[in-house]
């Protein structure tokens, strides 16, 4: 399976099946990255991640890029990215800098590993779908450390699930029964788990805490979701920290003009933020 797939890989063929979804432009996107990669020389995962992230200034904001076959392939776009799948990418490749294992077969493995519960592939209901229990997850693995906590954070009591009361929003959850059972499991698990928030008038003071590099997601009021978006944070000389995102509003991957501080005040959903440490 291996070499049919390299094989492939090369001529540029179109995979779409149970294991990878890409297309040969994509495939030589990533290749250019890996080859960039070799001359990374950064102290810190944060400013790995930071740097890779950079790479992607401009790439057009695009939804959904990982709902293309029931059978959860694993996607790799590259010319497309989400909010999500944006800090995904970014932190799949970072990983394979610091740790000198530059590879095709290594950011697949890095990718799939950051994307799905336990690192493992095996459906929809797989797949991280709430950013909270994909920093929990990934922080099991040793990938990310929570410090939303240390910040000063507060504790968030809410329900998640958004994906459970809006079946009809999910065309894997709306037509299938199987999917929309496990992830009505997933969401009583979550049910029972602590968040933690920094509220939106304390991020200022939070500041001087916060590293280049580290990931954010952004904490929301609307019912059943934990949160709304999700970026990398860049730390300039000032001490005030900016947002390295897939920005739909903007429809491409920007760092915000302002810092996060403001950007947040214009989001009314918006009541504060948690934040991931790369490892």
């Amino acid at each position: 399976m291996k070499h049919s797939l390299f094989f492939a890989f090369l001529i540029g063929v179109e995979i779409l099946s149970a294991q990878l979804a890409y297309n040969k432009k994509d495939s030589l996107l990533v290749l250019d990255k890996l080859e960039r990669l070799k001359n990374i020389d950064k102290h810190t995962s944060g400013e790995a991640i930071v740097a890779v992230g950079q790479w992607y200034l401009g790439t057009p904001y695009v939804e959904k890029t990982l709902e293309v076959a029931a059978t959860e392939p694993l996607v790799i776009n590259q010319s497309g990215l989400d909010c999500t799948t944006f800090v995904e990418n970014a932190l799949a490749l970072s990983l394979l800098a610091q740790k000198k294992e530059i590879s095709w077969n290594n950011f697949i493995q890095n990718l799939e590993t950051i994307r799905y519960r336990n690192g493992v592939r095996s459906g929809y209901p797989s797949r991280l779908h709430y950013f909270s229990e994909w920093i929990k997850d990934n922080e099991k693995k040793g990938l990310v450390k929570d410090i939303t906590a240390d910040l000063g954070g507060v504790p968030l009591t809410k329900p998640i699930n958004f994906m459970g009361t809006h079946r009809q929003l999910y065309p894997h959850l709306k037509d299938n029964d199987a999917n929309y059972q496990q992830l009505l499991a997933i969401e009583q698990k979550l049910a029972k788990e602590d968040l933690c928030y920094i509220p939106q008038s304390e991020i200022k003071a939070a500041e001087k805490f916060i590293e280049t590099g580290d990931i954010v997601a952004l904490a929301t009021n609307i019912k059943g979701l934990d949160v709304t978006h999700t970026g990398i944070l860049v730390k300039k000389p000032s001490g005030r920290v900016y947002l390295l995102h897939a920005s739909s509003s903007q429809k491409k991957v920007v760092l915000s003009k302002e810092p996060l501080v403001d950007y947040l005040k214009k989001i009314k959903s918006n009541i504060g933020i948690i934040v991931a440490r790369p490892q």
